[in-house]
């Protein structure tokens, strides 16, 4: 760690006038003086850089736009990783001390950030202005560079090590497992449903379960969560597993499904439990129905994207993935829900997210019924 623990403390402190937003030519000012320190105190001085001060300088790479914030946090960077790899072999004790050090500057490589990077590279084209087109440019494309020399300094020695040791527990732990952990959670639990784990395995509590139990006990938590989680596909998965939890038990064949019976592990077979008014009480008793205007709209948002994609990619359906209803019954299914909802208690107001989800549905409908017309 670092030398002196004030050390982190002073040279943050001299971020405390330059806010995220603030990008006057003091607060600019304030920023290469901060990139400068902690080139003195880390590269120069050869002190590990701690997990805060890495963060800070991601950021100024992240919000910076002058090209010379951009370039100086960019280089700055990749000269602590190469001082610094999160992962090191030679000294058990200095890997450690190092990797608590600098693995934080991975900190900023979740799924959710990427999501945002690539669609910043998407959207910088449309910058009207050319100056700002340049700079943002120049720092989404050196943001998406650093993030992958990260994660091949990370995964690379790890993979060789592996190779040579056949030690899975390096690989476990890359970044790129780190990334990917929900994906798999979801094979580790289909593995343990074949029979295929066995105790060596180990147990670990999956993410899903943990973000599960926290935005159930926690409701408040539950509609600022969903609205900032961008993926569609762990989306839906989180609300039908949420759902899952209480209506597991119900019926969900309706008068109007002629398919074979679905549970709520599908976007779908959710939507069949609510096919009247008795059944939404029930479901109603558990989940207040603000909760559950909430969960079905953001699920239904989450379809519609994933939906889409498949358009885009030419992928069928998958009924793994509750998309087996065509667009058709799901949006009837939506107005349905609702439509019952607000039936088990004539003073329910609707949530502006569940008049946009059933106004979309309309939509949906209005167009599919006048294509056919």
């Amino acid at each position: 760690m670092m030398k002196s623990a004030g050390i982190e403390e002073n040279l943050l402190a001299i971020l405390d006038s330059a806010s995220d937003s603030k990008h006057t030519p003091d607060a600019n000012d304030d920023r290469l003086a901060f990139l400068e320190a902690v080139r003195s105190a880390c590269i120069v001085n050869e002190n590990p850089p701690t997990s805060k001060m890495c963060e800070a300088v991601f950021q100024i790479l992240r919000v910076g736009k002058s090209l010379e914030l951009i370039t100086e946090s960019f280089r700055l960077l990749n000269e602590l990783d190469k001082g610094w790899s999160p992962f090191l072999f030679n000294l058990e004790s200095a890997s450690r001390e190092r990797g608590a050090g600098c693995r934080s500057i991975s900190g900023p490589l979740d799924s959710l950030g990427f999501l945002q990077l690539m669609q910043e590279l998407g959207e910088v084209a449309n910058e009207g202005n050319l100056q700002a087109l340049e700079i943002k440019s120049l720092r989404n494309m050196l943001v998406f560079q650093y993030l992958i020399n990260a994660l091949e300094g990370d995964f690379l020695p790890r993979n060789r090590v592996y190779e040579e040791t056949m030690n899975w527990t390096h690989l476990r732990e890359s970044l790129l497992s780190l990334l990917l952990i929900m994906d798999l959670d979801m094979s580790r639990k289909k593995a343990d449903m074949q029979g295929s784990t066995t105790r060596a395995d180990g147990v670990r509590t999956p993410l899903m379960e943990i973000i599960l139990d926290e935005i159930t006990y926690d409701t408040d938590m539950l509609s600022p969560f969903l609205k900032v989680f961008n993926e569609p596909k762990w989306k839906l998965e989180i609300i039908l597993q949420y759902f899952s939890k209480y209506t597991t038990r119900l019926s969900t064949r309706t008068r109007r499904s002629n398919g074979p019976t679905e549970d709520a592990t599908t976007f779908s077979g959710v939507l069949n439990c609510f096919p009247n008014v008795t059944s939404t009480r029930s479901i109603t008793k558990k989940i207040s129905a603000d909760v559950v205007q909430v969960l079905l709209a953001h699920a239904f948002q989450a379809h519609l994207s994933l939906s889409c994609q498949q358009d885009a990619d030419g992928i069928a359906a998958s009924k793994d993935e509750g998309r087996s209803s065509s667009l058709e019954e799901i949006c009837e299914n939506i107005i349905s829900a609702f439509s019952n909802l607000r039936r088990t208690d004539a003073k329910m107001e609707i949530l502006p997210i569940g008049k946009e989800a059933l106004f979309t549905a309309a939509t949906i409908l209005s167009t599919e019924t006048g294509a056919q017309v």
